[in-house]
């Protein structure tokens, strides 16, 4: 059955990073909004914080099936839910270096210039931090890009064992930082504070509302506005356009097993950079046969998520870090003396226990079980840059269902930031936590047990409808609009031409920023509904 429901001004597909962003920012231009999830909201309920509920269990993970390239059935580690993925991000919102945006020469190849500068992101990034609450300190980051603006709120403060790690690895030469963090706490007002500092923040919803993500700063404020819908449980099966092909006049939806036909002006697409290129491969017509805004042959594409590994350090020295995810080093993001290509970027994931651990069943140092493994390790998280190949890409098979294919490059440079950390913690000096006294030689080298996040997880996904100004070799314009389809728009990060060697978050809210005023341009909404660099009012 299908039925035909109200036009609206902006149809906007996704509600995470991009799309509610997005829809923050347009709110208040009076404008018929609404916004198409997939899935629900997140439950509040007690196994937000659970270990097993989460990690083990994958409660509120989607149970689709993709395949891999060679057609083995590929279980995504992601979520569909309002708020997308930013639900259970930890949060590291960090501004891509001014550099990224050119062309860089890495061990393995070239990571391209972008169609945009620096500049032209920075006052939005600004303004990003502004609306996700990001804690920081300006001057740390040895690589951090120029900017005249402050963080919005003060660092957050390191931990006993995370501080002494800080001031060790200061001693031996490097400036570590204070992790640019999105969430709520008040570190002034502790008993006033919305965020607890819990150990369930990375990899888990906040059951208190205190992570700044995409429902709660952007989906929720954008509702407070009676122009701007959500529907839930809608998912978008694919765009058709007019009989020119010129324009999308309207969005197929099942809800509920009733397939609905919604109509718009402008079209937005926000699920993630995986699914917004299946849609736009669903939607292939006579006027669109490989593919809707597909005439380059570049949807689908480049596709990028990262050379991400955990890599946990075992000491002698208990780590009773609760709250764990506050020190990055960048100092090897560009390279080092020794070696002249980038190697990337170091911090933390949120501090493991044995019970998520299991999910991972790392294998053993002789001695160690996981709980003991957890109360003692270090949880470093290192992320290098892969780069845009073709063929590494994403297709669908002859049901419709998603084919993500993925032969990972540029490695050697990870492989090198790994064994770098692993020398800079065996010249850790004497220490104490909490009573506890750690000696020289504090990590034996064999006390290393790193795993390396595999395809399934595409947190960081990226570069699939990568924009630019040649039609022939990008599918986005600079504005992220299709160059085939003149109201189709896509504000997630799929417009990465790179990825850099940093959480892409923040640079995907700063887009949708960008891209929010060029929406307000072309619809000549007055002055004051451009800017709402608020903000939503509830504690730092």
């Amino acid at each position: 059955m299908t039925t035909t429901s109200t036009r609206y001004d902006i149809i906007i597909i996704g509600s995470g990073a991009g799309g509610g962003t997005l829809a923050r920012r347009l709110a208040p231009s009076g404008k018929r909004i609404l916004v198409l999830e997939r899935g629900d909201y997140v439950p509040r309920e007690k196994d937000n914080w659970s270990p097993r509920a989460v990690n083990v269990d994958g409660k509120y993970a989607t149970r689709e099936v993709w395949h891999d390239g060679d057609g083995q059935p590929l279980h995504p580690h992601t979520n569909y839910n309002v708020g997308g993925n930013t639900r259970f991000y930890g949060a590291a919102l960090f501004r891509l270096r001014r550099e990224d945006f050119g062309e860089l020469r890495h061990h393995g190849g070239i990571s391209p210039a972008w169609p945009i500068r620096y500049e032209d992101l920075a006052p939005y990034y600004s303004e990003a931090e502004r609306l996700y609450h990001v804690h920081g300190a300006r001057g740390e980051d040895p690589t951090e890009p120029p900017t005249d603006a402050p963080f919005p709120y003060p660092a957050i403060s390191h931990e006993p064992r995370i501080q002494q790690l800080s001031d060790d690895f200061a001693r031996q030469g490097l400036r570590p930082f204070h992790t640019p963090l999105g969430i709520m706490r008040d570190e002034r007002s502790p008993h006033a504070s919305r965020c607890i500092r819990c150990e369930t923040c990375d990899g888990y919803p906040c059951l208190v509302n205190a992570k700044a993500d995409a429902q709660v700063c952007g989906i929720d404020p954008a509702l407070e506005h009676a122009n701007v819908t959500l529907r839930t449980g809608a998912f978008v099966r694919r765009l058709e356009t007019d009989a020119a092909g010129r324009r999308v006049c309207r969005a197929i939806v099942e809800l509920d097993g009733v397939r609905e036909s919604l109509t718009a002006d402008v079209f937005v697409v926000a699920g993630g950079a995986i699914n917004s290129a299946a849609l736009l491969l669903r939607s292939a017509s006579a006027s669109h046969p490989d593919g809707l805004a597909n005439a380059s042959g570049v949807v689908g594409r480049h596709y990028m998520g990262h050379i991400n590994s955990v890599l946990m350090a075992l000491s002698r020295c208990p780590n009773p870090t609760v709250f764990q995810k506050t020190l990055s080093v960048n100092d090897f993001y560009f390279g080092s003396p020794e070696w002249p290509h980038p190697m990337g970027h170091i911090s933390f994931v949120g501090k493991l226990d044995g019970e998520s651990l299991k999910a991972g069943a790392p294998r053993l140092a002789p001695g160690w079980t996981l709980d003991l493994m957890a109360k003692h390790s270090l949880d470093f998280w290192l992320t290098s840059e892969d780069l845009p190949d073709p063929d590494n890409r994403v297709t669908l098979d002859a049901s419709g269902g998603i084919v993500l294919r993925y032969t990972s490059n540029n490695e050697e440079g990870h492989r090198r930031l790994i064994a770098t950390l692993k020398e800079l913690l065996h010249k850790q000096r004497a220490c104490a936590v909490h009573g506890h006294e750690c000696h020289q030689g504090l990590f034996a080298r064999n006390l290393f047990v790193g795993q390396r996040i595999p395809l399934a997880g595409v947190a960081h996904q990226v570069g699939t409808i990568r924009f630019g100004h040649d039609p022939r070799t990008s599918a986005l314009n600079v504005d992220c609009r299709a160059h085939d389809v003149d109201n189709l728009y896509v504000v997630d990060g799929s417009f990465f031409v790179s990825s850099g060697a940093v959480n892409p978050a923040l640079t995907i809210m700063a887009n949708a920023l960008r891209v929010a005023d060029h929406l307000l341009d072309r619809l000549g909404r007055p002055q004051e509904s451009r800017r709402d660099p608020q903000p939503h009012s509830v504690p730092a």
